[in-house]
């Protein structure tokens, strides 16, 4: 008999003029509608942010957190004796822990591969680690999150041919190994990572051989790397429609409005990224008509509200003058008032994003949305 999966998926609607889905993820911290955007939280956190104005003021239904990051601290140990991130954080809803894979290649210094793991220097004291497959998964048990990835190696960009499919082949059987390594599958559900670069014929093969370990759902990695926005868009919608319909699929790392409307076309159903509070750091918001850097002098006067479409705490509340005054005096403030802001206008974006879905009008809305906003294609 087969094993009862703790995540899974129910398919709401598909849209007649695209294909996207509209769905649920149920959870054992509650459902996700899809498609969604979620805020990443690498350190236990979302920058900035406290649970109560991620529920309330940005309505995140998910959020993730870096099995890299925390491992190295305050370590896994200590958040599963504080009872796991969801307590440890003060967060109720669901969670998703990537494997580390990602950081390990891009922070981790002198790293070194093979075919047990990578052994990687920490990017904040030099000590040497070593990640396999098996010690993510105690990892990633430890701290507890509904939904962990499995161990994976993230190609650059470019790279060649031989070297992404033999890296493709070992994140196949890195997630084997993850598979036969999980034992909490009855309150954490396992994702396995497509790979294949940028070349069709590795993609494909990738999905068929992670398809046939019947995991709970599956991730889209290795794409929104650097690579031009036609190339990212023609691999996406090349992968996504060979991923199982009756599982979540998920894309690792798309955060700007343009790559989640191309996400959703493709029949995506998750994303996250850093974007909104990485840029809100920078005094940088996300609004209907583009974005705006309101650190700039010509907002010095300007009693507007960020965005006089967006519902969130911040347009609510303030004006661009008075965040720019926040912002150009180093105030905390300021970049807790950008990150409300940008966080939410993501998350209303794929609200809008569903309601379109379930009306058979998503080509219509992003071509709308795509003229306002400013894209160009």
């Amino acid at each position: 008999m087969k094993e009862k999966s703790a995540v899974t998926y129910e398919l709401i609607h598909e849209c007649k003029q695209t294909g996207a889905r509209r769905g649920v993820i149920h959870t054992p911290h509650g459902d996700i509608q899809t498609p969604v955007f979620m805020p990443v939280g690498t350190q236990a956190t979302v920058k900035a942010m406290t649970p109560e104005e991620l529920k309330e003021e940005v309505k995140a239904e998910i959020i993730l957190s870096n099995t890299y990051h925390l491992y190295l601290r305050p370590g896994n140990k200590i958040v599963k004796e504080a009872g796991g991130l969801h307590n440890f954080m003060k967060w109720d809803r669901p969670i998703l822990t990537d494997s580390g894979g990602f950081q390990v290649f891009s922070l981790g210094d002198l790293r070194k591969i093979n075919e047990d793991g990578v052994e990687f220097k920490s990017h904040l004291d030099g000590s040497k680690h070593f990640f396999t497959p098996e010690s993510v998964m105690e990892i990633e048990e430890d701290l507890g999150a509904d939904i962990i990835m499995a161990f994976d190696e993230c190609c650059e960009y470019p790279s060649t041919y031989e070297y992404t499919k033999n890296s493709m082949e070992r994140t196949t059987r890195w997630a084997k190994r993850c598979k036969d390594a999980h034992k909490t599958t009855d309150k954490q559900a396992l994702f396995g990572i497509i790979q294949g670069g940028f070349y069709k014929d590795l993609r494909e093969q990738s999905v068929k051989d992670l398809i046939d370990l019947d995991l709970p759902g599956y991730a889209i990695g290795g794409i929104s790397v650097g690579e031009p926005k036609e190339i990212f868009v023609e691999i996406l919608r090349h992968t996504a429609p060979l991923m199982p319909k009756d599982k979540p699929r998920y894309l690792m790392g798309v955060g700007s409005p343009d790559y989640l409307i191309e996400a959703a076309m493709a029949g995506i159903d998750m994303c996250d990224c850093v974007l909104p509070t990485r840029i809100a750091r920078n005094g940088t918001a996300m609004t209907s008509h583009g974005k705006i850097v309101v650190r700039n002098a010509t907002y010095e006067r300007d009693f507007r509200p960020l965005d006089e479409e967006c519902d969130c705490y911040t347009c609510k509340n303030y004006e661009r003058a008075y965040i720019r005054h926040l912002i150009k005096a180093n105030e905390i403030l300021g970049v807790r008032l950008l990150s409300i802001h940008n966080l939410r206008f993501l998350t209303n974006l794929m609200e809008k994003v569903k309601i379109e879905i379930e009306h058979d009008n998503l080509a219509n809305f992003k071509e709308e949305f795509y003229k306002k906003y400013g894209y160009t294609k």
